[in-house]
């Protein structure tokens, strides 16, 4: 028996990139599943690309990360929707494409409510639940920025780096509860997000990068992702050459200081 059968599984960002791989790759696990983004009619067509002996077991519940008074209700709504939630993927969010001196701070604050408290939001209004029930997973997707910054990423890196320091102390303190926490860290991933990422001004890119073009494909990227989660590893980096950036950083910082300032990451 697959190790997601029948596990209830609460998605967000299900509507595209590597959140829609994600519920293709797990509709045929056997899991229940609960799809979460802003988009309804984007949560449909992922529904109905699923297998149609799965479709009974996929639930849509749409929400807005940005919209933080609204996440209690919708964390209760989903918790009804199958009668509990086994693991919740926090997957929603927004990336940047500026410069530090072009970005307005307002668009520093939207990345951070969306990255950082949105899903902190989630996180917390789930973990009574969780707690009562002494059973529980958060597969939070991070990035590689999450672990060290790059040009054009300032708010997005912070927004990444923050949500380590907040999971790092939750995994700690759950430790006795059976709740579990792992921190997956893509690199560059062949998705729309760059884009829809922000601009300066906070208007969207609008175009893919190179490295993104060229990135691992989602569909591999959310099969790792999920092996990743049946082990319950804390922290798991995903890419190509761009991963060894973690360790690099870690073990000889002013080489990594001479590369990232000449990385190609437009």
């Amino acid at each position: 028996m697959d190790r997601f059968s029948n596990q209830v599984i609460w998605i967000t960002g299900a509507s595209s990139g590597i959140g829609e791989a994600l519920v293709y790759a797990l509709a045929k696990s056997g899991a229940k599943l609960i799809l979460s983004a802003r988009r309804m009619e984007e949560l449909e067509r992922v529904k109905s690309s699923c297998p149609a002996d799965a479709q009974g077991n996929i639930a849509i519940l749409s929400l807005d990360l940005a919209q933080p008074t609204s996440l209690a209700l919708i964390t209760e709504a989903a918790i009804n929707l199958f009668g509990h939630i086994d693991i919740l993927i926090n997957n929603g969010g927004i990336s940047q494409r500026s410069l530090v001196k072009d970005t307005d701070l307002a668009v520093d604050r939207k990345i951070m409510e969306v990255n950082y408290f949105g899903t902190i939001a989630l996180t917390k209004y789930l973990l009574p639940h969780f707690i009562g029930r002494k059973s529980g997973h958060y597969v939070v997707i991070s990035s590689l920025v999450g672990k060290f910054g790059t040009p054009y990423r300032s708010g997005y890196a912070a927004s990444k780096h923050a949500l380590h320091g907040f999971y790092d102390a939750l995994r700690a303190e759950l430790y006795y509860d059976n709740i579990k926490v792992t921190m997956i860290c893509p690199g560059f991933i062949k998705t729309q997000v760059s884009i829809n990422a922000l601009t300066g001004t906070g208007e969207t890119l609008n175009k893919m990068d190179d490295a993104q073009a060229k990135g691992m494909p989602a569909e591999l990227c959310a099969q790792k992702i999920i092996k990743a989660m049946g082990r319950g590893k804390a922290e798991v980096y995903i890419g190509g050459k761009e991963k060894f950036g973690v360790f690099l950083k870690r073990f000889f910082p002013s080489i990594f200081n001479q590369v990232v300032r000449k990385a190609n990451v437009r």
